[in-house]
C-alpha cells in the first residue's frame, strides 16, 4: 500500500514537473516565430507535393489516355499541369517575400487553399473516371488515390488542418462514388474510407504536435542559449571589472603599505583585542622599540600603567561606536623611560558585517608643540601684564610732558620726549596687535554683535582717524552718497578694521592726496571700500598680503611705521563676522581694500 502510494506520488510529481517544463518552453518560445518556422517547413515540402502530383498525374494520364474518356483525361491533365505551375509560382513568391515572419498567417492560408485545390483535382478524377473504368483500372485508380492521400501525411505534417483539407478533397468525391456505385463491396470499402481518413488525420495531428513541440523547444533553447550568451558576456565583463578592481586594490594596498612604511608619523595596525600587528619605521624611531618587540604584544605597552583604565574605556567605546577618533592626546613612554605626549588618530576598519577587523592608529609627537604653546602663553601673559601696563603708564607720562601740563621744557628735551612717545605708541600698538592675533587664533576672542548703520560707522571712522591722516598730509573723503545699510557686527572690532585700512591708506598715499571711502550693495552683502593713490600692491606680494608679519616693502614700512599684523587681524575679524575681505589695484595707480558683510533688514 505504501509502495503504491509512493509510486503514484512520484508519477504525479513527474507529471507536474513535465507540465511545468512544457509551460516554461511555451512561455520562452515566440508564437509568431514558431508559426513562421512551421510555414517555412511546409513550403520546403511543397516541391515533393508538386513533383508527386505531376508524376502521378502523368502516369494516370498515360494509363487512361487510350480509353473512350480521352478528352476528359486530357482536360484533367491540363488541370494537374496548371496546379503544378500555380503551386510553383506560390513557392517562388514565398521565397521572394521580404517579411516571412509577420505574413506567416497569410502564407499558411494560401497553402491551405493550394492543398485543397490539389486534393480536389484528384477527387475530380475519381468522381469522373471511376464509374467508367474496368475493374483493373478501378483498382489502379483506388490505389493511386490511397497513395496520394498517404503521401500528404509527411508533406503536410506541420499543419494537420491543411492535410485534412487535402485528404478530404481526394477522398470525399471518391467515397461518394463508391457509395453510389451499387456494388456491395464498394459500399463496404466506402464505409472504410472515413476510417482511413480519420486515421491519417490523427497521425497528421500527432505529427503536427511533434513539430510544434520541436519548434518551440528549438526557439526556447535558442533563447536560452542567447540568454546564456548574454549572461556569459556579462560575467566576462564583471570578471574583467573584478580583475581591474583587484589590481586597483592591490595597487592601493601597495601604496598604503608604502605610505605607512615611509610616513613621517607613527603608524600602528592593531587587532580588535589591542595586540599590535604591524608598525612602521617612524614608530620604531619614535618609541625606541624594534618592530619585533612591539608586534604580538599589547598596545598598552606604550601607555603609562596609571592610565590603563582610562585607555581600556576609550578602546571599548571605539569598538562599540566603530567611528574614528581624532585628537587623542596620550602620554606614551619611550623605551628609555622618557615620556612623550602624542596626538593620535584612531580608525577602526569594519567589514561588510559591521565587524571590526583591525584598528589603524596614527600618532605624532606633540611634546615640543605643547611646550611651545606653554611658552607662547607665558609670553602673551608677559606682554599683557609685564610690558603693556608699565608701557601705558610711560606713554601717559610722556604725553603729559609733551602737552605742557608739566611746564615748558627745553626744545631738545621736547624733541626727545616726542620721539619717545611716538616709539612707545608704536611698541604699544605692536603689543596690542600680538595680543589680538593670539586671541583670535586661540579662539578666545569674543564678539558682541549688534545692528550697526554702516554709513554712521564710516563717518565716525573718518573723524577718529582725521588727525592720523593730517600727520601724513592726507584727507579722508566719502565717495558719493553713503547709503544707510544695516549689518550685524561688533562695533568696536569693525571700527578697528576701519582704522587699520584708513591708516594703511594714509601711510602709503602721496602728500596732499585724498583717500576715498565708498559703500555699495553687493548682492546680499554691503561692501565698504577704501581707495588710495599709493604705489599699489606688488605682484609678488599679493598672495601673502593677509599673512602675519608680511610687508610689501620693509624699508618703507619702517619709515612709515607698522608691525605687519594689521591686515591679518582685519581678515580674521571680518571672517568672524561672517564676511570677507580683499583688495585690487586701481587703474592709474593705487589700491582698493574692501570688505563685505551680510546686509540686514531694518527691524
Amino acid at each position: 500500500m505504501n509502495h503504491s502510494t509512493t509510486a503514484n506520488g512520484t508519477s504525479r510529481s513527474l507529471e507536474v514537473s513535465t507540465k511545468a517544463v512544457e509551460a516554461e518552453i511555451r512561455d520562452r518560445a515566440d508564437p509568431r516565430q514558431v508559426l513562421a518556422d512551421r510555414v517555412a517547413h511546409l513550403y520546403r515540402q511543397m516541391p515533393i507535393a508538386i513533383g508527386a502530383t505531376f508524376v502521378a498525374g502523368a502516369i494516370a494520364t498515360y494509363e487512361l489516355q487510350g480509353r473512350f474518356l480521352q478528352e476528359l483525361v486530357l482536360i484533367w491533365w491540363a488541370i494537374v499541369v496548371t496546379f503544378s505551375a500555380t503551386a510553383s509560382l506560390l513557392l517562388y513568391a514565398y521565397y521572394r517575400s521580404p517579411d516571412k515572419l509577420s505574413s506567416a498567417p497569410d502564407w499558411l492560408r494560401w497553402l491551405g487553399i493550394a492543398a485543397l485545390g490539389n486534393g480536389a483535382s484528384w477527387g475530380l478524377a475519381g468522381g469522373v473516371f471511376f464509374r467508367s473504368l474496368s475493374d483493373e483500372h478501378q483498382v489502379f485508380l483506388g490505389f493511386l488515390f490511397a497513395g496520394m492521400a498517404s503521401v500528404g501525411v509527411p508533406v503536410y505534417a506541420a499543419s494537420w488542418p491543411i492535410f485534412a483539407l487535402y485528404a478530404a478533397g481526394i477522398l470525399g468525391p471518391f467515397c461518394y462514388v463508391l457509395l453510389t456505385f451499387g456494388n456491395r463491396l464498394f459500399v463496404e470499402i466506402a464505409l472504410l474510407v472515413p476510417l482511413f481518413y480519420a486515421l491519417n488525420v490523427a497521425i497528421a495531428y500527432r505529427l503536427t504536435q511533434v513539430f510544434l513541440s520541436g519548434y518551440r523547444l528549438r526557439h526556447a533553447y535558442g533563447k536560452l542559449t542567447q540568454d546564456h550568451r548574454t549572461l556569459n558576456q556579462r560575467l566576462e565583463l564583471q570578471l574583467v571589472d573584478l580583475e581591474e578592481a583587484r589590481r586597483q586594490v592591490e595597487a592601493s594596498g601597495r601604496k598604503l603599505a608604502l605610505f605607512a612604511e615611509r610616513a613621517p608619523i607613527a603608524v600602528l595596525e592593531l587587532q580588535p583585542d589591542g595586540i599590535v600587528s604591524e608598525v612602521n619605521h617612524a614608530a620604531e624611531m619614535l618609541f625606541g622599540y624594534a618592530a619585533a618587540e612591539l608586534v604580538g604584544s599589547s598596545v598598552k605597552k606604550l601607555v603609562r600603567a596609571e592610565f590603563h583604565g582610562e585607555f581600556d574605556q576609550t578602546w571599548r567605546e571605539l569598538l562599540a561606536k566603530r567611528e574614528s577618533m581624532a585628537g587623542l592626546k596620550i602620554r606614551n613612554p619611550r623605551r628609555d623611560g622618557i615620556d612623550l605626549i602624542c596626538e593620535w588618530t584612531v580608525t577602526p576598519l569594519v567589514n561588510f558585517r559591521h565587524e571590526v577587523i583591525a584598528v589603524i592608529a596614527q600618532g605624532r609627537d606633540v611634546t615640543a608643540q605643547l611646550e611651545a604653546e606653554r611658552m607662547k602663553q607665558e609670553f602673551t601673559s608677559t606682554l599683557s601684564h609685564e610690558l603693556r601696563t608699565p608701557l601705558t603708564s610711560i606713554i601717559g607720562s610722556l604725553q603729559l610732558i609733551n602737552s605742557g601740563v608739566m611746564g615748558d621744557v627745553d626744545k631738545e628735551v621736547a624733541e626727545l620726549t616726542t620721539v619717545a612717545e611716538r616709539n612707545g605708541q608704536r611698541l604699544l600698538d605692536l603689543i596690542n596687535d600680538l595680543l589680538d592675533i593670539e586671541k583670535i587664533e586661540s579662539g578666545k576672542l569674543t564678539l558682541a554683535p549688534e545692528l550697526i548703520a554702516l554709513d554712521d560707522l564710516v563717518r565716525e571712522a573718518m573723524v577718529l582717524n582725521k588727525a592720523f591722516g593730517e600727520r601724513f598730509s592726507v584727507r579722508f573723503e566719502a565717495r558719493g552718497e553713503l547709503p544707510g545699510r544695516l549689518v550685524l557686527a561688533d562695533r568696536k572690532r569693525l571700527q578697528q578694521v576701519m582704522t587699520n585700512l584708513l591708516s594703511n591708506a594714509a601711510k602709503f598715499s602721496p602728500e596732499g592726496g585724498v583717500v576715498e571711502i565708498s559703500t555699495e550693495d553687493s548682492g546680499a552683502s554691503v561692501r565698504v571700500a577704501v581707495h588710495d593713490r599709493g604705489p599699489g600692491i606688488p605682484e609678488a606680494f599679493r598672495g601673502r598680503i593677509f599673512g602675519r608679519f608680511t610687508q610689501a616693502d620693509s624699508t618703507a614700512t619702517r619709515q612709515k611705521g607698522g608691525s605687519g599684523l594689521g591686515l591679518a587681524i582685519c581678515k580674521r575679524l571680518i571672517e568672524l563676522m561672517q564676511g570677507r575681505i580683499g583688495f585690487e589695484n586701481r587703474a592709474g595707480g593705487g589700491a582698493t581694500f574692501w570688505f563685505e558683510l551680510p546686509r540686514q533688514a531694518a527691524a
